[in-house]
């Protein structure tokens, strides 16, 4: 009994979808999970503006609760008001921003009146603004050789993406 081999084919090396090795060719790009590669970016980012933000003695949740306290201006806001304004459009526990909060109250950022609204100390308004440099800077870095054209078309992609698959009001947070 004779044993025939067939003809060897030619061999096709094939890659991870979620490989960063990937040739930057059209097919091998359009091939790539969204998934994958909107989470890397999340995370690159994140670290690279909470390690400039640690840097200058802030967290980001800080960040985010001076920002909602500064937009409310004398009115104030509630701690309440604080967590579920942030609750709705961070992924994070209520837990990180009460944390946040009395991190800078204990600090002298924040104050609270009478009726248990908050509000921006001058120290705050200063950190505010020191912070707002670091965020600047850090978005200045992120966004080197990209040019505002690419980045609205990469958002609004991303935004089509969300809407696809039910939009930001199908998220449970």
């Amino acid at each position: 009994m004779t044993t025939e081999t067939q003809p060897q084919t030619q061999s096709r090396t094939t890659t991870n979808p979620a490989d960063p090795n990937t040739p930057t060719d059209f097919a091998s790009l359009a091939a790539q999970p969204i998934g994958y590669w909107s989470w890397i970016a999340h995370t690159a980012v994140l670290r690279h503006l909470r390690g400039a933000m640690a840097r200058v003695d802030i967290a980001q949740p800080q960040w985010w609760v001076l920002n909602q306290v500064d937009r409310a201006a004398e009115a104030g806001l509630t701690r309440e008001q604080i967590r579920d304004n942030l609750r709705l459009v961070l992924d994070v526990g209520a837990d990180t921003i009460v944390q946040a909060t009395d991190g800078l109250l204990a600090r002298g950022w924040l104050t609270d009146d009478a009726e248990g609204f908050l509000h921006l100390t001058d120290a705050g308004r200063e950190a505010k603004a020191r912070t707002k440099e670091v965020v600047d800077r850090v978005r200045a870095e992120v966004h080197a050789g990209i040019t505002d054209e690419e980045y609205v078309a990469a958002l609004k992609v991303l935004q089509r993406m969300v809407s696809n698959v039910g939009g930001i009001g199908a998220l449970t947070i």
